[in-house]
């Protein structure tokens, strides 16, 4: 009885076969690493809307929920009585070179160049997160800064909105407490100042320190004791025993 033989594909058909495989492996793998490299991809002022968009609130490092948004975009449309169109903007990742403040300068420079005709915009405050090294900052438009002096902006910028970040990724807070800062100011108002720091709070412990251990004499009084325990029953059986 003879055997079914299973058919082998000619040399040139398998070489096909395995070529195909092989860009198709190449393909998956490129596009699995092509992922992670868009989602941090380095942002410069070109890669931000052209003209002010209708939101306030720019969060293009998806860092803040749908209700911590809502709330910062609620307190930025505050600002709107105060003639001030204020703006927070996150980001993952700035461009080689660039920093927060030249970012916020140039981004300003863009937003005002082409006012739409027969209007005069209000100045802009922006703020500014770098999500990726938690840098912020703050920048104001002339003649804002009569109102908020580049010092209350830089104070602002760097504890403000930075002790939320440094204690957690608290974006939301940041922003809520850097602008309920400014509006205080702007308003009319003192300056809050900057947030008080807790100092951590040493726990008393009873067990003593490897220096403490060293200063004792409790092994001096463990010597004398055993000394004494040895030397005193030897005196006492010599005394008695003559």
């Amino acid at each position: 009885m003879t055997r079914p033989v299973a058919a082998a594909l000619p040399v040139p058909s398998l070489r096909v076969h395995l070529r195909r495989s092989l860009l198709s492996l190449a393909l998956a793998i490129g596009l699995v690493l092509a992922g992670p490299i868009a989602a941090v991809r380095a942002v410069s002022v070109a890669d931000l809307p052209p003209r002010p968009p209708v939101e306030h609130v720019i969060d293009d490092a998806h860092v803040l929920s749908r209700a911590g948004n809502g709330e910062i975009e609620r307190q930025l449309e505050s600002f709107s009585p105060e003639r001030v169109d204020a703006r927070l903007i996150t980001l993952s990742r700035l461009d080689y070179g660039l920093d927060l403040a030249t970012l916020g300068y140039q981004l300003v420079d863009r937003w005002s160049a082409d006012p739409p005709a027969g209007s005069t915009p209000d100045p802009l405050l922006l703020l500014l997160i770098d999500t990726q090294t938690r840098s912020t900052a703050i920048v104001a438009q002339a003649p804002l800064d009569r109102q908020l002096p580049l010092e209350l902006l830089d104070s602002t910028a760097s504890t403000t909105m930075a002790q939320p970040l440094r204690s957690g990724d608290r974006y939301r807070q940041a922003g809520v407490d850097a602008l309920q800062r400014l509006a205080t100011v702007l308003q009319g108002g003192e300056d809050p100042g900057e947030p008080v720091v807790e100092e951590a709070v040493a726990v008393v412990s009873n067990i003593p320190t490897r220096e403490e251990t060293s200063q004792s004499n409790a092994f001096t009084w463990v010597v004398v004791l055993l000394v004494v325990g040895s030397v005193v029953p030897m005196l006492t059986w010599w005394v008695f025993s003559r």
